[in-house]
């Protein structure tokens, strides 16, 4: 096999490491935002960013990676795509907390076993990603189980979409980006500091003040979601800059399966025999995925 492509597949070996890892990270997030339920998710994502950006900063003093951030601030065109990429994930923050407050964990997990087939769709169309015919019938199973989940959560179907949406765009957004992981997330996050302190101020002019206030034993949890946000999120982008966005999109099944099972044991939310049944589907096709995946890579 030629050097540069056993390169190339130790790359997306490693991002797909990564990807699992954020993956992983991100299924079990209920458990912690369920935590903090008596913060309003407007204010929580307020927090979340402010938390984040000294996180970020120090990650980019630590591995000197400043110059990047000068490069993106020199160059309309990725400030732009920053700007874009920071707007999405600031929508999918504030969608996601909101439905896991309000218990629709089994509408956010549906958003997320959307998201793939977005990812598909949109890594066939726009990156010239191209797909084997056991990869299609994944994508053929895959639909199917999703149709079957919205059919049976047709009242919060725009929870599940606007979440399959914001992510599915991000992603690609950071996959489309000459900027590696840290200094994005970094980039995103600093342009959302200005917005997320004049809104947090606004609150505290009022009579009530913050939900914070109220509630000073989660200052501390909620201080830790600055590490909650950016160790998932560099992950995944680095992951999405090492692989197929369409394999990136397969694998990510493990988040909202995981947060599936912790709305059944966890959290006690009534699984109807239609949800079970698409679980089942989507795992089929996830399953003839990895078989594809791993077909492809004894033939390399």
């Amino acid at each position: 096999m030629p050097e540069q492509a056993r390169s190339h597949i130790k790359h997306a070996q490693n991002g797909l490491i990564m990807a699992f890892f954020a993956y992983i990270i991100w299924g079990l997030l209920p458990l912690y935002l369920r935590q903090l339920h008596d913060i309003a998710p407007v204010e929580f994502v307020g927090w979340r960013i402010i938390s984040t950006v000294p996180v970020c900063t120090l990650l980019i003093l630590i591995t000197r990676q400043t110059s990047q951030i000068w490069a993106i601030l020199r160059s309309p065109k990725l400030l732009g795509l920053m700007t874009l990429s920071a707007l999405l994930i600031g929508g999918n923050w504030l969608i996601y907390i909101f439905a896991v407050q309000q218990n629709h964990i089994f509408a956010a997990s549906i958003g997320y076993y959307i998201n793939p087939l977005v990812n598909v769709l949109l890594g066939t169309l726009f990156m010239g990603e191209k797909l084997s015919r056991r990869g299609w019938l994944a994508v053929g199973l895959a639909t199917l189980g999703v149709t079957v989940l919205i059919w049976g959560a047709l009242d919060t179907l725009s929870i599940s979409l606007s979440l399959a949406a914001t992510f599915a765009l991000y992603g690609m957004v950071r996959k489309l980006s000459p900027v590696e992981s840290l200094p994005g997330l970094t980039m995103e996050t600093a342009l959302l500091l200005l917005p997320a302190v004049l809104w947090l101020v606004h609150l505290s002019g009022q009579n009530t003040g913050t939900s914070l206030h109220h509630h000073p034993n989660l200052i501390w949890l909620t201080a830790l979601s600055g590490i909650v946000t950016a160790t998932p999120l560099l992950l995944f982008a680095a992951a999405a800059r090492r692989m197929d966005y369409s394999t990136l999109g397969f694998i990510q099944y493990i988040s909202p399966t995981l947060a599936f099972l912790l709305g059944i044991f966890v959290f006690h939310e009534h699984l109807r025999p239609i949800q079970l049944l698409s679980f089942v589907i989507i795992w089929a096709a996830l399953g003839i995925f990895i078989w594809d995946m791993l077909a492809k890579k004894s033939t390399t």
